[in-house]
């Protein structure tokens, strides 16, 4: 008779073993990054994207354009950003700074010399982090048919999965230049067009499949 209280118990305790040991080997491995992590890669989306550049006139105020036109692509490594990468294309002629006389001057060989240099390039060649989490990428700017490195303040803007809107990832890249450094002088001077040229590059990308 002493073996009936045993076999109880055993029984009852059975079904909250199993369940254990089922609950264990269902319970998820957390994934680990590796250095063998492939970066995402990212199209830009030139509809969701925008260059937008800053220029002195006259030495009192300043003026604004934008080139309509941008494609290209980009990599990022949340875990590893020295991994990732940046190419980007502009079309020279898609200059747009609401003047259509103004625009047409700035395609002439005054200035971008559209006709001859018909695109505007930037690779990446060095992405570091920087300071309040944003990036320094630097890389080789081509534009009026010269290549210069330039560094850009690059700040990581977010990423997700966005449903019908597909995945996507974004950032925003600051830098300055001057106009002498890449053969357009024209008009430089404070009664003229400033030398230094600010430029905002926004970018929207839809992750590759």
């Amino acid at each position: 008779m002493k073996l009936l209280p045993i076999l109880l118990v055993g029984a009852l305790a059975a079904p909250f073993y199993f369940a254990s040991q089922r609950a264990e080997a269902l319970e998820p491995t957390p994934l680990a990054l590796t250095s063998t992590t492939a970066p995402a890669a990212y199209e830009i989306d030139g509809v969701h994207s925008a260059v937008i550049f800053r220029i002195k006139h006259l030495g009192v105020s300043y003026s604004y354009g934008r080139f309509n036109q941008i494609t290209g692509t980009f990599t990022y490594d949340e875990a590893k950003p020295e991994a990732s990468s940046i190419q980007v294309e502009i079309p020279t002629d898609s200059v747009d700074t609401g003047h259509e006389g103004r625009d047409q001057h700035l395609k002439s060989p005054d200035f971008f010399n559209a006709a001859e240099f018909p695109t505007i390039t930037f690779k990446s060649k060095e992405v570091k982090k920087a300071k309040d989490g944003k990036l320094a990428v630097t890389g080789d700017l081509t534009l009026h048919g010269v290549t210069k490195p330039v560094t850009a303040d690059v700040e990581f803007v977010g990423a997700g999965d966005r449903g019908q809107m597909g995945n996507k990832a974004g950032f925003e890249a600051i830098f300055t230049i001057k106009r002498e450094d890449f053969g357009m002088s024209k008009m430089v001077g404070e009664t003229g067009i400033g030398n230094e040229v600010r430029v905002t590059v926004s970018l929207e990308g839809n992750l590759k499949k």
